[in-house]
């Protein structure tokens, strides 16, 4: 499959642009407030980084030609909007829910992770959403060790998910990540037959993964908007989307995209 295995220097590296992927995440949530813009959001990102010395990953994605590809900095989706969503005009109101992706490349490195935050006063089931795909994110973590397969750890996170009374989206899975944003293997946050025969692999040290959980409220059914990029639900229930960059080390794993 091609999976690159990285040295404990090149993971260092990564985790260094994680923690500028972290800062920026830590600066957006505390200012995604009621009256603030997605574009405002964008653009705090993208000073934020830019202070740091690193490169977002997504403005033109994927030709990198100007006006061309994904137009903002960030993917910033609210509410129904899975993944993917356009930075804008769009002011974010109280009870929101909003998820906030965020890739960049420092050194020749990259690092890749998302947050889902209630703007103001959630109301119970968006409380559950975003509590339940942090959760799901956290048992990943928790089960990722040399030696395991990934459906071994993909099964219990679908389980966790449905066993909350929400799905898993299955158009989009997690990715392998190193010198490019994309990089071999797929991660799926669920498990199916598809995997376990074609797409299964088993964990080594050194790989380094984007994992990153999508849940929505009602049915996994998603639609994707006329601009080519935004996701929604197309049930247009709620939805939440959390990842970091993990790397599988001799004995479990370690976060690089949390800020240590």
């Amino acid at each position: 499959m091609g999976i690159a295995i990285k040295n404990p220097a090149e993971i260092e590296a990564m985790r260094r642009v994680g923690r500028v992927v972290h800062q920026t995440l830590t600066a957006c949530a505390a200012a995604a407030r009621p009256g603030i813009s997605t574009a405002d959001l964008d653009q705090l990102a993208l000073d934020t980084w830019s202070k740091a010395g690193a490169e977002g990953l997504f403005k033109n994605y994927p030709t990198y030609e100007p006006g061309k590809g994904f137009p903002g900095n960030t993917c910033i989706s609210v509410n129904d909007e899975v993944v993917h969503g356009i930075p804008g005009s769009r002011v974010l109101k109280d009870g929101d829910v909003v998820s906030i992706d965020c890739g960049l490349r420092m050194g020749g490195w990259c690092g890749d992770s998302a947050i889902t935050v209630a703007v103001g006063t959630p109301n119970t089931e968006a409380e559950k959403l975003i509590r339940v795909a942090y959760e799901t994110l956290a048992l990943a973590i928790s089960l990722i060790r040399p030696g395991r397969r990934w459906s071994d750890i993909a099964k219990p996170m679908q389980q966790h998910v449905e066993s909350n009374g929400f799905s898993c989206v299955r158009e989009f899975v997690g990715h392998g990540i190193g010198r490019r944003m994309h990089e071999e293997p797929k991660v799926p946050n669920f498990f199916s037959r598809e995997l376990e025969r074609f797409g299964d692999f088993y964990l080594r040290a050194g790989m380094t993964l984007a994992v990153e959980p999508m849940v929505i409220v009602g049915k996994p059914d998603v639609v994707v908007l006329e601009d080519g990029w935004t996701v929604l639900s197309k049930d247009s229930t709620l939805a939440a989307h959390v990842e970091h960059t993990i790397a599988v080390s001799a004995n479990g794993c370690s976060i690089l995209t949390d800020g240590s």
